[in-house]
């Protein structure tokens, strides 16, 4: 049996990001103490860990960051794709509850100064990743029914991981570290 198309595994990756980034979104302007609530978890889990004065640091960690949650999207996988699709939603929905939380505050160029810069090589980080997690939870499922290769399908992917992911992870860290500051300064 063939693994999950990749264009399939990214398709649903990004429409699940997008959904729940939507509901993001509405919960936020339904429930505004909602709102608070996704900053608490933001300032509690980003913010309080690290100097955001020194660019070095704040790379580094951004990096660590993202990077655990891409290994987390694809390695999810093995729970045949549940734990990967938990944490597109559950990062959809803060992220769309955040964004339009900003967005009323500061306005629509000030969330595309913050996000834009890094965010096209951080997005695609995650929905690679992701997408990868949705191909190994399909090769798990095949492999259950005599028809799949789990291990070879991890195998193959984690080099398209390794040399695709990484790099885009480490790319934003960057970016989101030294230039998006200087940029959101720029618009505020």
């Amino acid at each position: 049996m063939p693994d999950l198309p990749f264009r399939t595994a990214a398709a649903i990756a990004i429409i699940a990001f997008l959904l729940t980034g939507i509901a993001g979104v509405i919960v936020v302007r339904v429930v505004p103490s909602a709102g608070e609530e996704f900053i608490r978890i933001i300032q509690e889990e980003v913010v309080g860990k690290v100097d955001a004065q020194d660019p070095v640091s704040l790379s580094a960690f951004i990096f660590a960051n993202n990077l655990q949650a891409c290994i987390l999207l694809f390695l999810g996988g093995v729970t045949v794709g549940l734990l990967t699709l938990f944490i597109i939603a559950s990062n959809g929905v803060i992220i769309g509850g955040i964004m339009e939380l900003v967005r009323e505050e500061k306005g629509l160029l000030y969330v595309a100064a913050a996000i834009l810069p890094h965010g096209i090589f951080e997005i695609p980080s995650f929905i690679i990743s992701g997408a990868l997690g949705f191909i190994l939870g399909a090769a798990l499922l095949a492999e259950w029914q005599g028809g799949g290769d789990m291990a070879g399908t991890a195998e193959r992917h984690g080099r398209t991981f390794l040399l695709v992911v990484v790099p885009l992870v480490a790319i934003a860290a960057l970016i989101e570290a030294f230039i998006t500051p200087q940029i959101i300064h720029l618009v505020s």
